[in-house]
């Protein structure tokens, strides 16, 4: 999992070849135990 940015405890990351079929491009963001994922180009 390549960490992209770390800023203030929160990690921006991503996985390569996401999912079967491909996820849409999206980056993770963990803060301690919480998560999100927020995708890259609208209507993802």
């Amino acid at each position: 999992m390549p960490v992209v940015f770390e800023s203030h405890g929160f990690k921006f990351f991503f996985y390569s070849n996401e999912g079967d079929p491909l996820k849409p491009v999206h980056i993770h963001v963990r803060k301690e135990r919480s998560v999100a994922k927020f995708w890259l180009k609208p209507g993802g």
